[in-house]
């Protein structure tokens, strides 16, 4: 029932994750054509972002994606072992994915090796974001580490993006601590911090919100990252 008011309340300044905005795709996926492989497609939302007479491809993992995600792919295999010929894609997306495989690197060096010259692939990853999934979570990067996993894949960066103002995600962090810890309490503690959450909860997204306007952005904080990758 709680998660269920959850979803009700997602668009409001009432929930934790308020600040993080509607889900939303790379800049570039209308100009695409051709093939595209969506890497952890879930209910695969990418597939509207993309001209119709795309050959959208959607491959999820069978461990996480029946279980946690509800994927409707059409091919459920491991992203470090693609089951595909080489150079076989014009473009990949791989979005809020790595953080969840063993083998990162082998999963970059897998997108190379499928992309077509000249192919370009998508991905995003949380930097500054809780534990979820578990126990799929296994790490997070930097704007280097991904600069550095890319470079080693024969990828090459055509632009890196921070993910939200460095007020905003200081502010969904906060929310996230304070929500989380009301909802891990059980029996009467929960329904006691669950009000108090409430309030809170908003209080801190919306004063941020507002701030965010006006004080100067920070670099150096972001909540994830994008990257347009290159196959030269």
């Amino acid at each position: 029932m709680l998660r269920q008011w959850a979803k009700l309340l997602s668009r409001t300044p009432l929930h934790p994750q308020w600040l993080l905005g509607g889900r939303h795709g790379p800049k570039g996926l209308e100009q695409v054509s051709g093939r595209l492989l969506d890497v952890g497609a879930a209910d695969r939302w990418v597939e509207s972002l993309v001209p119709a007479e795309v050959q959208y491809v959607a491959l999820d993992y069978p461990a996480t994606g029946k279980v946690l995600y509800g994927a409707r792919p059409h091919v459920f295999a491991d992203a470090a072992s693609l089951p595909f010929v080489d150079r076989c894609f014009d473009a990949v997306t791989c979005l809020e994915v790595l953080e969840h495989v063993a083998e990162p690197e082998l999963v970059m060096s897998e997108i190379s090796r499928v992309l077509k010259r000249g192919g370009r692939a998508w991905i995003s990853t949380p930097f500054l974001y809780p534990l979820h999934d578990a126990p799929f979570d296994f790490q997070r990067y930097t704007e280097f580490g991904l600069r550095q996993n890319a470079k080693k894949a024969g990828l090459a960066v055509k632009s890196l993006q921070k993910d939200m103002h460095a007020l905003r995600v200081a502010g969904l962090l906060v929310c996230l601590a304070i929500a989380g810890g009301a909802f891990a309490q059980r029996g009467i503690a929960r329904w006691f911090w669950l009000p108090v959450a409430l309030v809170l909860v908003t209080v801190v997204n919306v004063c941020v919100w507002m701030l965010s306007f006006l004080w100067p952005d920070w670099s150096h904080m972001s909540r994830g990252y994008r990257v347009e990758l290159l196959k030269e």
